[in-house]
């Protein structure tokens, strides 16, 4: 959460025309991560293995093939970094990753593509027939075809957005009412206090709320080309 309004839709605010530090925050669970995994269990340890066992089991039953068990591993990582980076957005001064477009289209539209692919190759007909809703009345075919198809090629676009937006919005609200505090008297600054101090609680539940949306929907595409 930067301190300016405008400064978490800016990436390119480090003092280099040619490079930006912003993104990196982007990178640091890629960097502390893995070496977790070859240091001495800890309480911390032990609650993220209980916490990706506990989206692996739904993914698991999301997943419909029983050829596809090691797909959950692509999700849980999804998952995993979207919530680091929702949650690193909170601190002051850090730039917010997945409040932008580029962040987000870059994680849903290779996956969807992916998807468009696999399925059209391998099980064209299945694909076909997710076009035409079962019981539909003979007339209304090619309306419900095009219907079909429009709303399979906006998945990407409606995935990013989401996110982005929920992220913004909350960010934005923080940084509005942040700004104020220095005009208020000592009463309603303790107001503000409070105020922002359930704000936080909201955001970091919705940092994990859209982390848990945006993976459950990437599996559920995923288990529709099957």
């Amino acid at each position: 959460m930067m301190a300016n309004l405008f400064s978490s839709f800016e990436p390119s605010t480090f003092n280099s025309s040619t490079l930006s530090l912003n993104w990196v925050s982007s990178l640091i669970m890629i960097i502390t991560i893995p070496p977790l995994f070859w240091l001495i269990p800890s309480r911390w340890n032990h609650i993220w293995i209980l916490i990706m066992s506990a989206i692996h089991k739904e993914f698991k039953i999301l997943i419909k093939n029983p050829k596809w068990k090691g797909s959950t591993l692509i999700f849980c990582s999804l998952f995993s970094i979207i919530l680091i980076n929702n949650f690193i957005g909170l601190f002051p001064y850090i730039f917010t990753s997945s409040s932008h477009m580029s962040f987000t289209l870059a994680l849903s539209l290779p996956l969807w593509v992916s998807f468009m692919i696999f399925g059209w190759i391998n099980n064209t007909i299945h694909m076909f027939a997710h076009l035409v809703p079962q019981g539909a009345p003979a007339p209304l075919l090619p309306l419900l075809v095009i219907i079909e198809s429009i709303s399979n090629l906006i998945r990407p676009g409606t995935l990013a957005i989401r996110l982005t937006a929920n992220m913004i919005a909350g960010h934005l609200l923080l940084t509005l009412l942040g700004n104020s505090g220095a005009s208020l008297n000592f009463q309603t600054l303790n107001i503000l206090i409070i105020i922002q101090t359930l704000l936080l609680i909201l955001e970091s539940a919705v940092a994990m709320i859209q982390a848990y949306v945006f993976s459950i929907l990437t599996t559920i595409y995923s288990s529709e080309v099957a």
